[in-house]
């Protein structure tokens, strides 16, 4: 009902462009901790699950407040690029595709400000 009466009327597209699902009964709600006993519907969640099926992320709100899913797309990019570097890299706050990233080492430790200060990579 959501996407026929909610998301067909903010997205251009013919089709959600990502897969959704119902879970009437909450089997996977329950699974991940975000089924309403008392309401009988799941919280409001996004997870970002890797190809290896580890939970990377998870967000869970209130029904008043909202997702951004810029943040979600921002969020996946930099789990690609971590993913991608083997752990080599990793994506600081505020990062974004284009911007530096970091090179996790015990050299790193409390100098992190230093490379934010630097490239000023995280505005």
């Amino acid at each position: 009902m959501w996407v026929d009466d909610e998301l067909s009327k903010m997205i251009t597209a013919q089709t959600v462009p990502f897969p959704m699902l119902s879970d009437g009964g909450g089997n996977i709600g329950k699974i991940y901790g975000v089924y309403d006993e008392a309401g009988g519907v799941d919280v409001r969640g996004r997870f970002l699950i890797d190809p290896d099926g580890v939970v990377q992320a998870y967000e869970v709100l209130t029904p008043p407040v909202g997702r951004n899913v810029l943040e979600t797309l921002r969020q996946i990019q930099a789990f690609q690029v971590v993913r991608a570097s083997k752990g080599g890299e990793a994506a600081p706050s505020g990062w974004r595709p284009g911007k530096m990233t970091l090179k996790p080492s015990p050299a790193l430790v409390g100098k992190v400000w230093q490379a934010w200060t630097v490239d000023k990579a995280f505005d």
